[in-house]
C-alpha cells in the first residue's frame, strides 16, 4: 500500500514514478500537484524533471511566461533541453516530451491549444491551476473546458492537506483521504475518482457538523498534526 510521503523530497520522487507510470499505462497527459501552501516551484520543478533530462533537446519544458523561463535557465545554468514561456518560438520537430511549469487558468487557453498542437506526444502538467471561475467563469464556459480539454488529463498525483485531513493519490493507487489518529496518519477512505469535499465531509463527520457536536473538540489537535505535517513537507 503506498504511503503518505515524509518531506517534499519522498514527495517529489513518489510524483516522478507516478507520472511515469502513468505515461507508461498510456496516458499522454498527466498532472502532478503538490498543493503545499507556498511552494517555492522552481526547485521542486529543477528536482521533478531529473529522470527526463536524458532526452536532451527532445524535451522541452514550459513556464507561464518569459521572465521564469529565462529565470530557470539561468539558475539551471542554461542546460540542453528547452526552457521557454507559453508564447515563446514554435515547438521544434525534434521536441517529443512536454512539461509545463506552474500554469494558471489565464494561460489555460494557450496550454490547450499547445497540448492540441503536439498531441499524442506526451504532456506533464506539474502544479497547474487551470480552474479558477474568475477567469474562465462558470456553468456552461466551465463545462466546455472540463469535457473539452481539462477531463483529457490524468491527475497521477496529489497531495493535499485540507482542514481536517489529506486528499492523496500516487498512480496506479485511486485518491485516498487519511486523517491523523494517535500521531499517526491513518488512511480512511479510498475512491476510484477524486472525492467532493462533500464526499471527504461525509466521511469525516457523517455529514455536516453542527455546532455543539463532540467533533470540534477534536479539531485543535488534528490541525496541530496537520501544521507538522505540512511543515515537514517544506523542508
Amino acid at each position: 500500500m503506498v504511503q503518505l510521503p515524509n518531506d517534499l523530497n519522498e514527495t517529489v520522487i513518489q510524483a516522478q514514478a507516478a507520472a511515469q507510470a502513468a505515461l507508461d499505462a498510456g496516458h499522454s497527459r498527466v498532472q502532478v500537484e503538490i498543493k503545499i501552501p507556498e511552494l517555492k516551484i522552481q526547485p521542486v520543478a529543477q528536482q521533478f524533471i531529473q529522470p527526463f533530462i536524458a532526452l536532451g533537446p527532445q524535451l522541452r519544458l514550459l513556464f507561464p511566461d518569459a521572465g521564469s523561463a529565462a529565470l530557470a535557465r539561468r539558475d539551471w545554468g542554461n542546460p540542453p533541453y528547452g526552457i521557454r514561456g507559453l508564447l515563446e518560438t514554435k515547438v521544434q520537430a525534434e521536441e517529443t516530451f512536454f512539461i509545463f511549469i506552474e500554469p494558471s487558468s489565464v494561460e489555460v487557453e494557450d496550454v490547450e491549444r499547445i497540448c492540441d498542437a503536439i498531441s499524442p506526444r506526451p504532456v506533464i502538467l506539474l502544479n497547474p491551476c487551470l480552474e479558477n471561475v474568475s477567469v474562465v467563469g462558470i456553468g456552461y464556459a466551465s463545462r466546455r473546458l472540463r469535457d473539452r480539454f481539462l477531463s483529457t488529463i490524468e491527475p497521477c498525483y496529489h497531495l493535499q492537506p485540507l482542514d481536517q485531513a489529506i486528499l492523496f493519490r500516487c498512480y496506479p493507487h485511486p485518491w485516498q483521504v487519511w486523517q491523523e489518529e494517535d500521531g499517526i496518519y491513518q488512511q480512511r477512505a479510498e475512491f476510484p475518482t477524486k472525492p467532493s469535499s462533500e464526499d471527504i465531509e461525509e466521511l469525516l463527520y457523517g455529514g455536516a457538523v453542527q455546532e455543539g457536536t463532540g467533533s470540534t473538540a477534536q479539531k485543535p489537535g488534528l490541525l496541530v498534526g496537520l501544521q507538522r505535517f505540512i511543515k515537514a513537507l517544506s523542508q
